[in-house]
């Protein structure tokens, strides 16, 4: 790709991060995705929230959050008023679960029903529509009165207390429609169901039927129970909808080095699985290793399912690796084969991208649902010079082979971590969501934090020693706006931009944004720790934080150009109630609405149930804080950020 010369409005970038001396980081710059001129801020107009930390949320003048779904409000009709001294796994299975993630807009086609999804999949519908969402994980003292502290409430869970947190993780499919009032759930909808640890599931792929996968309850290493840990996701234009397993080591206990196998004794170890994590299995026996070492390894893959189908099973895709899945995310152009990026939300881990086998053709939606259950995983590489290569993860080829431990695919997909690392992948600082803008066909990796990185182990990516504040990159596959050869095994990747407040003195701790000497940033518009990312219609960038009160105020959402005069020059949308995350922004098609999830609201000190930090959202004394999906819209009807 021609090398584009330096564009002197991101000048002032180059001399916030020149102390860095990272090669990578100071030339990512130099942007190979550049549109036109006019692509830039014009469009976020909005006036800007000020940093800040108390007990509610904050938008900009003229805009409207209205609480959508909230833990335990029913998604069946006669599932009654929640009372969560009252609550059973019985009645939790009828009601949204706790911690709200990745969220997904799914438009309903008024002329369709369930089983429909052709018809679903062509409309565009930004009135009516299934929101499906993610339930990460539970925090039982929280949830339940009794608990002092969050240790406490993990290893002396009760059995009722187990099912209900249970039955509060996993997913949640719930019919919603704008009506004068706002947006509401329709509770007597055929499509709402909830996925749960209950929930039985196929797994498919290379992995599948593998006697690492095979169980006492499952010999044939096919079928399981349950999802854990559901963080980010993603959509297929076929119809479908990705959940990812992020953090479902914690689910499990035991101690690895009394599993009789070395090599699930190492895997174990690897996904923090130990003696004193939560007690799930002193009552549900398969999440004790002692018990059922290779039920994990039936975790920590993503899950596919259909929306449209209430009656359909959701399966496991093997094909796209075994790790701490933050999510994926696609790239689909006709003709071509499918590519879904990915990160391992964990210090030290990789970036992932896969190819399938077949191309996408648009509108065959039978074929194309197979499309995820053949290909190529690949492990990014990001060199000093900022070119890049994907690294194929294919048994037999370099260092996979059985001398190194792999016995087939099957072993590379479940130890894929182990894998990338052989191969020579990047270790990276927590790479979380990685999406691609749909205008300049650019893909961007939200790089958290990794406090971890010592001064002698930074990489031309990953700059910091310590990197408290995190970064995001920009990778540029070969090709123009629009043409971007997605399968390309080689790129380009660029530092966007550095978190962190611009003025801090430490140079490793200090952010650099677009134009910030200039006055384009205001004090309000630095942030630290990118999590979730989004793009609107103009290629705006939308970014979710998680750790902003590590530097003193809210997490929130973030709005900035990709492009132009304006790019990487970040303005504050939404703050968060205090000890709260944004995750899972989504439009609908039009623009008009943007779903969030504010998740873990006042989680943090002694803050439990019987004594919470706030209420928020209800701020009722006889309601805990509860985790929430808000509708954001502006008051006028227009576009989100316009």
């Amino acid at each position: 790709m021609k090398k584009l010369p330096p564009d002197p409005s991101r000048r002032t970038l180059f001399k916030a991060i020149g102390a860095l001396g990272a090669t990578g980081a100071t030339s990512g710059l130099l942007s190979a995705c550049n549109r036109s001129p006019g692509l830039d801020r014009a469009s976020l107009t909005f006036t800007e929230v000020p940093h800040g930390l108390d007990a509610s949320h904050h938008l900009p003048e003229g805009y409207r959050a209205d609480v959508l779904l909230r833990w335990g409000d029913p998604i069946e009709a006669g599932a009654g008023v929640f009372d969560p001294e009252g609550l059973t796994a019985a009645e939790q299975q009828q009601r949204f679960g706790y911690n709200n993630d990745f969220i997904a807009f799914m438009p309903l086609a008024e002329d369709a029903g369930p089983g429909d999804g052709d018809r679903h999949c062509r409309s565009d519908s930004s009135k009516r529509g299934l929101l499906c969402v993610n339930h990460e994980y539970t925090q039982p003292h929280l949830m339940f009165p009794g608990y002092n502290d969050e240790y406490s409430a993990t290893r002396g869970v009760s059995a009722e207390h187990v099912a209900i947190e249970q039955a509060a993780c996993g997913h949640a499919i719930v019919e919603i429609e704008k009506t004068p009032a706002g947006w509401q759930a329709v509770l007597d909808s055929p499509y709402n169901r909830r996925i749960t640890l209950g929930t039985e599931m196929d797994i498919v792929g290379p992995a599948a039927g593998d006697p690492r996968l095979q169980t006492a309850a499952d010999p044939s290493g096919t079928r399981v129970f349950g999802t854990v840990g559901n963080c980010a996701g993603g959509k297929t234009p076929w119809g479908t909808v990705l959940i990812a397993e992020e953090g479902f080591g914690g689910a499990f206990q035991g101690d690895p080095d009394a599993i009789a196998d070395p090599v699930e004794a190492r895997n174990h170890h690897a996904f923090g699985i130990a003696p004193d994590n939560r007690n799930w299995g002193d009552h549900d026996p398969r999440f004790d290793i002692g018990v059922e070492p290779h039920e994990p390894n039936r975790f920590g893959w993503m899950v596919e399912f259909d929306p449209y189908d209430p009656e359909s099973r959701p399966r496991k895709l093997t094909t796209l690796g075994r790790f701490e899945h933050e999510g994926f995310t696609l790239a689909c152009k006709p003709g071509q084969p499918v590519v879904a990026y990915g990160g391992d939300d964990d210090e030290g881990q990789f970036v992932y991208r896969f190819v399938s086998a077949e191309a996408y053709r648009p509108g065959n939606h039978r074929a194309n649902r197979n499309l995820l259950t053949a290909g190529t995983l690949f492990a990014g590489q990001f060199n000093a010079d900022g070119s890049g290569r994907w690294l194929p993860l294919i048994f037999g080829e370099g260092p996979l082979t059985p001398e190194n431990g792999f016995r087939n695919q099957a072993d590379v997909l479940v130890d894929v971590r182990r894998a990338a690392s052989l191969l020579g992948a990047t270790p990276m600082d927590r790479p979380e969501d990685v999406e691609t803008n749909p205008v300049n066909d650019c893909t961007y990796v939200m790089l958290t934090k990794n406090k971890r990185r010592g001064a002698d182990d930074t990489n031309a990516a990953n700059p910091r020693p310590r990197n408290a504040a995190g970064h995001v990159l920009e990778i540029v596959p070969p090709g123009r706006d629009g043409e971007r050869d997605h399968t390309s095994d080689i790129f380009r990747w660029h530092t966007f931009l550095l978190g962190g407040n611009p003025n801090a003195e430490d140079p490793n701790e200090r952010g650099a944004y677009g134009q910030q000497v200039t006055g384009a940033i205001s004090p309000h518009g630095w942030f630290a720790n990118p999590d979730n990312v989004a793009f609107d219609h103009a290629g705006n960038m939308w970014v979710a934080t998680d750790g902003c009160e590590d530097f003193g105020f809210h997490d929130g959402l973030w709005a900035m150009a990709t492009e132009g005069e304006l790019r990487a020059a970040p303005k504050h949308f939404f703050g968060c109630p205090q000890g709260a995350e944004v995750c899972g922004p989504e439009f609908t098609p039009d623009g008009t609405t943007l779903f969030i999830a504010v998740q873990h609201p006042a989680d943090g000190g002694r803050s439990s149930f019987d004594n919470p930090m706030h209420r928020w959202p209800d701020n009722d004394p006889a309601l805990p804080p509860r985790p929430s999906v808000l509708a954001i819209s502006r008051k006028d009807g227009g576009v989100v950020g316009s």
